[in-house]
């Protein structure tokens, strides 16, 4: 038999890196960063195994241990001192994201985005205003509108202390329009915004809710955040982001919505960004403490299949180790 097209002939060794069609690079990660306002020293997050939150005076050390791997860019989360219906803290002068930022940028060259969100603020951990007795009836949820308000203040506070980019993730309806409005009226047009377009309701965010100290403290979030069984909408999410001013496209969860990450990519012509989430880094890491899989392969592996999907960023855990191993 006589086979003309041998795929196999470009596997060998030598050939088969130079014929890669995808290739991961540090310059391709963003590591979260979480600030922590209530301590002083360094804590573990347990369901996140090699993270923890950091106080404000480590701050700037604990992006220099980011930037030694190589990866360029971090993304900052706060856990303020206190708490209120409102989340008050969020865009407060000396809150936490506000005083680490300052110090981050300062201090060091690496490129800082914040999470521009309320639940880590809120007493209720939920992204906005709550409606009237949302404790007591489930199906009432935050005040789209009133919210936006926040979110544009929380945005702008960001950029005023240094933040290079926001990224709101509330999935509040209007939010990139509110926070590109509020940020052009501060004279800040330079600070770009990547916005969780295609937020996802999921099960893969229970460690970050550890982390952050966001978990909801009645209900959940399906009101506001997407149905894990639709796909077209999110493709509607994503361009009505677009419409309002979306300088990158973030879809969250990775792993188990990579066909959405191709959805946007081939639809849009931003920059898309794939967040793998806590949920997946916490289950490759206890698999791997059983045995049953070879960690850093799996980490690169599952980077690598979202740079595939159309993800110009990735927001991962993994990010130190996997830079370190490239």
């Amino acid at each position: 038999m006589n086979l003309t097209d041998r795929p196999r002939r470009l596997r060998r060794d030598g050939i088969r890196s130079l014929v890669s069609e995808t290739r991961l690079d540090a310059h391709d990660l963003v590591a979260p960063v979480f600030v922590d306002a209530t301590t002083d020293e360094r804590v573990p997050i347990d369901s996140m195994p090699g993270h923890e939150r950091v106080p404000v005076d480590e701050a700037v050390a604990r992006v220099r241990e980011v930037r030694e791997t190589g990866v360029e860019a971090v993304m900052v989360f706060g856990i303020p001192e206190s708490k209120d219906e409102r989340g008050t803290r969020a865009w407060a002068d000396d809150g936490v994201v506000q005083e680490a930022v300052r110090r981050i940028t300062a201090e060091t060259d690496a490129y800082v985005i914040t999470d521009v969100c309320l639940c880590e603020y809120t007493s209720h951990g939920h992204c906005g205003v709550v409606e009237a007795d949302a404790a007591a009836h489930p199906t009432l949820t935050v005040e789209n509108d009133p919210t936006l308000e926040l979110l544009a203040k929380t945005a702008v506070s960001h950029a005023e202390a240094g933040a290079e980019m926001v990224a709101p993730s509330s999935m509040t309806d209007g939010m990139v329009g509110a926070i590109r409005e509020g940020l052009d009226a501060a004279g800040r047009e330079d600070v770009p915004i990547m916005s969780y377009a295609a937020k996802y309701e999921s099960a893969f965010y229970g460690p970050f809710r550890d982390a952050a100290d966001g978990a909801p403290a009645f209900g959940d979030r399906r009101h506001y955040q997407m149905d894990p069984a639709n796909g077209r909408e999110a493709l509607r999410e994503v361009r009505l982001d677009v419409e309002q001013g979306a300088d990158v496209l973030m879809v969250k969860p990775a792993l188990a919505y990579l066909d959405i990450v191709r959805d946007v990519r081939t639809e849009f012509d931003r920059p898309v960004a794939a967040y793998n989430v806590s949920g997946e880094y916490a289950m490759l890491h206890a698999a791997a403490e059983r045995g049953w899989l070879d960690l850093d392969a799996v980490a690169h592996e599952s980077l690598l299949a979202m740079k595939r999907a159309g993800a110009d960023l990735i927001v991962t855990y993994f990010a130190e180790d996997v830079a370190d191993a490239l």
